[in-house]
């Protein structure tokens, strides 16, 4: 038997394993191919001089100059012209007195602008906010403020909601519906097409929290700790992306899972194809007629083109289905795989935390609940209240590290931390294959006659009743168990299921105390734009 190695030792052959992985899943992807010497040198200078983030583009763009970089409703660009133009910008908004380390705030839907503002503003060195296309004018102008706006991008859609937010280095529409000098597209004709000056600051961008539980916090991050090539390598090592494919993001940029995909889609020469809004029918359009190889999607967008009935005859290439920001629910991932074969991905995350773990289509297929296994170069415990880690099978709090989580709340304070790993809010197990479940938020577990009950057990029993489409339950105060569970259901068209019956399919598969007090029933549950249920908006009288 060979003698343990020191703890150093150990994590010195971790690392250099950890390395070689990386190296490998980059070679496999096509990342690493062979490159003229000159080519190198001159990426690799970009990269070292200006940051990973800042110089991305153009570093990008010197291996793949020619081929498209964006497809959306207005036709075709191409990597040059990509980064063209979001020189231009970056010089247009010096020229008129933008500082690095500024922040630019840009409120864009899916399209080819939103990319344009994004590098612009790396190429400054700003920090960026990127504002959620979902909130009022109210909130819009709150975070504004509070996230420290200096400049402003926004589509006209959202020129009414931005009454009053006057940063000082003026409003910029992106996607617009008259022409005028102070759009992106103009700054992009009269601006100076040659790389910016280097900044001196590496550029940050900050992702507001999806809200569900109570106001949105900004969550700012900049380039990943030890630079990207654990990130890129861990998640390339279970995914099959590779360079120069087509990827259709429908997700919103503006959130963690589009952006990340958006930036992993560039990285890889990749073309992105974008569409200002969701449709279900278009997405498939796109698998056929463009030949999309991969596909990123929050789960509920998943579910509307299931709904479609598609064929995936009509588009062989699909190699990759990605789903992400929300719980994919079994029901969902057993009728995904049935319909497009061994392509669904399930990626586990957070705002704060990034990345986790991830299901591969061989691991929905054991277990259509899982969230996978630990991606390589990540750290995933499950602990108990006092942070002791508890056994495979037993659930507890969910605490992640690894290179890319954020540094905290831009208001202040951040999640909590277990011997330097962070709580990701939710609580789940291991099972005795490794791979992880999550059994719901922390926050949301109810005691009811004395028993622990977690509403996402009861969420998946009703997922897969055939008269049910989407659920939502919750925990309500009870005179005679101190609390019990309430019911949403979204029925599917045509379909009828009555309150005791809903029940009685509860009483019938789990314990007594998990069946809802109540259940109702609504047309359709309320969703912010990544796809997850706002729980606080159910009515719990």
């Amino acid at each position: 038997m060979p003698l343990p190695l020191p703890r150093l030792a150990q994590d010195a052959a971790s690392r250099v394993a950890d390395g070689a992985y990386f190296v490998a899943a980059c070679a496999r992807s096509g990342l690493l191919a062979p490159q003229s010497p000159v080519r190198l040198v001159r990426m690799a200078a970009g990269l070292v001089t200006r940051g990973s983030l800042s110089g991305l583009l153009q570093a990008v763009t010197l291996r793949y100059a020619d081929s498209t970089a964006v497809l959306d409703e207005l036709g075709a660009i191409t990597y040059a012209d990509l980064d063209r133009n979001a020189n231009a910008i970056a010089n247009g908004w010096l020229d008129r007195g933008f500082e690095p380390g500024e922040g630019i705030a840009i409120l864009c839907r899916n399209h080819r602008h939103f990319l344009e503002a994004f590098f612009a503003a790396t190429k400054c060195g700003a920090r960026i906010v990127l504002l959620n296309t979902d909130f009022s004018g109210p909130q819009l102008r709150d975070v504004a403020e509070r996230e420290g706006t200096d400049l402003l991008v926004h589509d006209d859609e959202y020129a009414e909601l931005l009454t009053g937010v006057d940063p000082p280095h003026g409003r910029w529409r992106a996607w617009v519906d008259r022409p005028g000098p102070d759009t992106l597209e103009a700054l992009a004709k009269e601006g100076s097409t040659s790389t910016p000056p280097r900044p001196g600051v590496e550029a940050r961008f900050t992702v507001l929290t999806s809200g569900t539980t109570g106001t949105p916090k900004g969550a700012s991050r900049g380039v990943p700790k030890g630079g990207s090539l654990g990130a890129i390598g861990g998640l390339l090592g279970r995914v099959p992306f590779h360079t120069g494919q087509t990827m259709q993001i429908c997700a919103p940029l503006f959130h963690s899972l589009g952006l990340a995909m958006m930036l992993f889609g560039i990285t890889l020469g990749n073309t992105v194809v974008l569409r200002r809004r969701f449709d279900p029918q278009a997405a498939l359009d796109t698998l056929t007629h463009q030949s999309a190889d991969s596909l990123i999607v929050v789960p509920v967008m998943l579910q509307r083109i299931l709904e479609l009935e598609p064929s995936p005859d009509d588009f062989p290439q699909l190699s990759v289905i990605l789903a992400g920001g929300s719980q994919l629910g079994a029901d969902l991932a057993r009728r995904s795989l049935d319909v497009f074969g061994p392509v669904l991905h399930n990626l586990y995350g957070s705002t704060e935390v990034a990345y986790a773990s991830l299901a591969t289509p061989e691991d929905l297929a054991q277990a259509p609940s899982t969230v996978g296994r630990v991606v390589r170069g990540a750290a995933v415990r499950i602990v108990d209240e006092s942070g002791g880690e508890v056994p495979a099978g037993t659930t507890g709090r969910i605490v992640v590290g690894n290179s890319a989580q954020f540094e905290g709340y831009t208001g202040g304070g951040g999640k909590d931390l277990v011997d330097g790993l962070m709580a990701t809010g939710d609580v789940g197990h291991f099972d005795d294959d490794g791979l992880l479940f999550v059994d719901g938020r922390d926050d949301e577990m109810i005691v009811s006659g004395g028993e622990n009950v977690f509403p996402r057990e009861v969420e998946e029993l009703l997922e897969k009743h055939p008269s049910v489409r989407e659920v939502a339950v919750i925990g309500v105060e009870d005179e005679q168990f101190g609390q019990r569970l309430k019911a949403f259901l979204v029925l599917e068209p045509g379909a009828s299921l009555s309150e005791e019956d809903a029940r009685d399919h509860v009483r019938a598969n789990l314990a007594r105390y998990k069946t809802p007090r109540a259940v109702v029933f609504l047309d359709e549950l309320p969703r912010n734009p990544t796809g997850k249920v706002v729980k606080r908006e159910l009515p719990r009288d």
